[in-house]
């Protein structure tokens, strides 16, 4: 009997495209009845109970209903379940035993999303949500010189965290990164990648030893991230040095904007488009030029290699781009594979407690990360995987970071237990949220940088 299409299949999952061009996405009335079918079958299951807190919303809202069924939940209510998801698509990928080709076909993060897509289209969507998540905006404005003193001070300010807390709801004990003032593509301008003068080189066989030479060497594009690129600048220089270290050539795409995971979330398709359509010309450029490309921060990947993808399946240039791109250890693990990886390290880590984040695990790449840290001599690696939580911004809202705080323990316990030298994610975000619920005063070391700091360098 074929496994296919049963509940305990063995054939890996099917994604479908998300078909928000198809009028049917936005009917109300549809989506209202794929919600019921799929709250339905959920409540028969409730595999999913531990992975986030949309699930016992929905299993609650069922057992104190009269029916005890979803029958009993009125429509109205389907959004408090949506409402407390933010995509980070685990139960899809590791526990749900009905999708495709399951024939229930149960994609809940796409009927979330969709959810999302249509309550942001009637303008039920908040100002602040709004706000936090045009990332890019942000991030412009909060690096310039006197702005970004104002703002990083307020940010520790307990009066003005208040205040914002009550008019805003951005909560008063949510940990906001500072932001600096030297954008890492500034510092970095010098490697922004130049396709007329590209092309010209290309053209005019100048220099032809140079050339050939540059032309066989690997050539990685660093997606920057708003994060890596506004507020920890220094992840992004190590991964340049790291790349360096290992004989690589690291360009900047020519025009970088906010990858559109924020708005995709939020259930912004519009910005989503928009910010496509900025993106893929300057990273497919840089795939003609026979680059790969990375990314520090694993949601950045994830909208390139799968988001995208499932949004724009007919588009050329956005499916040449997921192609070409890579999670930072992917990518060494794909050098080591070729021989070509750099182990001359010179520090022993030690016990190293990861977590591996929610959107580095729906990759389907493995533990590239644990394979190549424990790769360090003396090393020991011990992976953590749990849901930190965070999400970018459901761990700052008021309404959301008890939750946020919660999902997160699980996490906290297990790094408190294993007492390790050094503890990370490869989320930054995710690893400041947890460094933010330890009781020990030990900071948080991003992956990247352990790498950087086994090699010494």
């Amino acid at each position: 009997m074929a496994n296919e299409g049963r509940e305990g299949g063995l054939g890996a999952p099917t994604r479908h495209p998300l078909k928000q061009n198809e009028p049917s996405f936005w009917d109300e009335t549809e989506l209202n009845r794929e919600l019921e079918r799929v709250f339905d079958i959920c409540h028969g299951c409730r595999r999913c109970v531990s992975l986030c807190n949309a699930f016992p919303v929905l299993f609650d809202l069922v057992d104190e209903s009269e029916t005890m069924e979803v029958d009993g939940v009125a429509v109205t209510d389907y959004k408090k379940v949506v409402d407390q998801c933010y995509l980070c698509d685990l139960c899809y990928l590791s526990k749900c035993p009905y999708v495709p080709p399951h024939e229930w076909n149960v994609d809940f993060p796409h009927v979330m999303l969709r959810a999302k897509a249509v309550s942001y289209k009637k303008g039920d969507t908040k100002f602040r949500d709004r706000l936090i998540t045009s990332t890019d905006m942000i991030g412009k404005v909060a690096s310039q010189p006197v702005i970004n003193s104002l703002i990083n001070s307020a940010n520790n300010n307990r009066l003005l965290r208040s205040a914002l807390d009550k008019t805003l709801g951005i909560h008063k004990d949510a940990q906001l990164p500072t932001y600096t003032n030297k954008p890492s593509r500034k510092q970095h301008a010098a490697l922004i990648f130049d396709p007329a003068a590209a092309e010209k080189k290309s053209a005019s066989g100048a220099n032809d030893a140079a050339l050939k030479t540059e032309n066989h060497k690997e050539k990685v594009t660093l997606f920057t991230t708003c994060y890596c690129n506004y507020n920890a600048p220094k992840l992004a220089d190590s991964v340049i040095k790291i790349l360096n270290h290992n004989n690589i050539q690291v360009q900047l795409a020519a025009r970088e904007h906010c990858c559109g995971m924020p708005k995709l979330e939020l259930g912004d398709l519009k910005s989503v488009t928009m910010l496509k359509e900025k993106n893929i010309p300057a990273l497919y450029a840089t795939v003609q030029a026979g680059n790969a490309i990375i990314a520090a921060v694993p949601s950045c990947v994830l909208m390139f290699k799968q988001e995208l993808p499932l949004m724009f399946p007919d588009d050329e240039k956005v499916m040449a781009v997921a192609k070409a791109f890579y999670d930072p250890f992917e990518y060494l693990h794909k050098l080591h594979k070729e021989g070509k990886f750099n182990t001359d390290f010179k520090k022993p880590l030690g016990k190293v407690s990861y977590h591996v984040a929610c959107h580095q695990r729906v990759q389907n790449i493995g533990p590239k990360t644990k394979q190549i840290l424990q790769l360090i001599p003396d090393t020991e690696v011990k992976n953590i995987e749990r849901c930190s939580g965070h999400d970018g911004t459901y761990g700052v809202k008021s309404e959301t970071l008890e939750f946020a705080n919660k999902i997160v323990r699980p996490i906290v316990k297990q790094i408190e237990q294993q007492q390790p030298d050094y503890y990370g994610s490869d989320c930054p975000i995710a690893g400041k949220h947890i460094e933010h619920n330890l009781t020990t005063e030990q900071e948080v070391i991003h992956p990247i940088d352990l790498l950087c700091l086994a090699y010494g360098i």
